[in-house]
């Protein structure tokens, strides 16, 4: 199929509704073009289909997926082969699930320890970033299965992240903040770059027309298409001005009739609305092409495995007194704290995966030592307050030890 046969044969009202989402996660289909429908979800550390009706925030439930280490683990391992090999993992459970594009990886640089997504970004280096984000989308990719490299650019806070104004200085917008992604869309071309929701000296990045047409798409070459995050559209109409392709997610088509007063206005022309269209359409038929093809399942445990490795290449033993490790079979050992038993291990919201196996401490343990492990909790998971008993029991269970 080809989609600039496609796109001529389009009326103006279907060429607008291609423009914006059809529901939470799907893209719009056009029926006399034979332009089917496709689902795009959340990433980035593992799969997030959501059943039912869909939500950003993670409130409604997903499929069971392979809950990989965040990006703030995957930083650790320094091991580009291996981000390759994490976004082959990822495409086959895509797969699996009929998912064409993983909304991520986020990339955005840690420049506050209070950021709620760090856990999400890989780093404070953009070199290290760029690198490692390019090897995972490739990876993907390679499955016929497209990435949103996310947020572009500048969403390293999360307070007040709608509306917040970053004012940055040339010099360390282009070293630091946008090196990660000149990077990896040179590199790898992600088939979609998410737009951030804050703004940049001014300007919602969403309609920021430095960003997304004169660096992204002219200086940069990128022939991709460029998303919004789900919600951070400001104004449709500058939006398609500045070098916005999609707005997500679907909401009923409600900028159709300023889209057409400002084509009636010359503020926009009809060559200019074809353009971001063709983006659109150009996505939904590559995508396709994989979707049509037959997919197997995956092997759930060989993904568990491999989720191990990975978190494995992430960690550095930094010392090791008196040989301690590795633990002795025969030594009576105390682990204390509740997360052993019920761990924290992924961040919450748009990245929340409902995983299809866990290893927990505890469990580790007890398969190692048998009955010379003994167990406190320590604390209680919730609540604040401190509790003397369970602390009691732990130094009890220590002296035991």
């Amino acid at each position: 199929m080809d989609a600039r046969k496609v796109l001529n044969k389009l009326s103006l009202e279907e060429k607008i509704e291609l423009l914006s989402g059809k529901n939470f996660w799907y893209l719009n289909e056009i029926d006399s073009s034979h332009l089917k429908s496709i689902m795009v979800t959340d990433g980035p550390h593992g799969l997030r289909k959501q059943k039912d009706s869909g939500d950003h925030l993670g409130i409604s439930n997903s499929y069971p997926a392979t809950c990989f280490p965040t990006a703030s683990a995957l930083a650790c391992t320094w091991d580009e082969d291996l981000l390759y090999e994490l976004g082959e993992y990822l495409g086959d459970e895509c797969l699996s699930q009929n998912v064409s594009v993983l909304l991520g990886p986020g990339i955005n640089i840690k420049r506050h320890p209070l950021c709620g997504r760090n856990f999400e970004y890989f780093s404070e280096d953009p070199i290290l970033t760029g690198k490692l984000a390019s090897k995972m989308i490739q990876g993907v990719q390679s499955k016929g299965v497209g990435t949103s490299l996310k947020h572009f650019a500048l969403n390293n806070q999360e307070t007040m992240r709608m509306v917040v104004d970053v004012i940055v200085d040339e010099r360390s917008f282009r070293e630091l903040y946008l090196r990660g992604f000149e990077i990896a869309i040179k590199e790898a071309k992600p088939w979609t770059v998410m737009s951030s929701y804050n703004k940049i000296n001014g300007t919602y990045a969403s309609e920021n027309k430095k960003l997304l047409q004169d660096i992204l798409k002219d200086e940069w070459a990128y022939d991709g298409l460029v998303v919004t995050d789900w919600g951070a559209n400001n104004d449709r109409v500058q939006g398609i001005i500045g070098g916005q392709d999609l707005e997500m997610p679907g909401n009923g088509n409600i900028h159709k009739e300023a889209i057409k007063d400002a084509l009636d206005k010359g503020i926009i022309s009809e060559e200019l609305l074809d353009r971001r269209v063709h983006k659109v359409i150009e996505l939904i038929i590559k995508a396709n092409e994989t979707l049509e093809k037959d997919h197997s399942d995956y092997d759930m445990d060989k993904h568990h495995d491999f989720a191990r490795k990975v978190a494995s290449e992430s960690m550095v033993l930094l010392k090791n007194d008196d040989d301690i490790l590795p633990i002795s079979k025969h030594d009576r050992i105390a682990l204390i704290g509740g997360f052993a038993k019920q761990p924290r291990y992924q961040g919450s919201g748009s990245s929340l995966i409902n995983p299809s196996k866990i290893s927990t401490a505890y469990d580790a343990f007890k398969e190692r030592l048998k009955d010379n492990l003994i167990y406190a909790p320590g604390y209680d998971l919730k609540s604040d307050t401190i509790n003397q008993d369970l602390i009691d029991e732990a130094i009890k269970v220590s002296k035991e030890a």
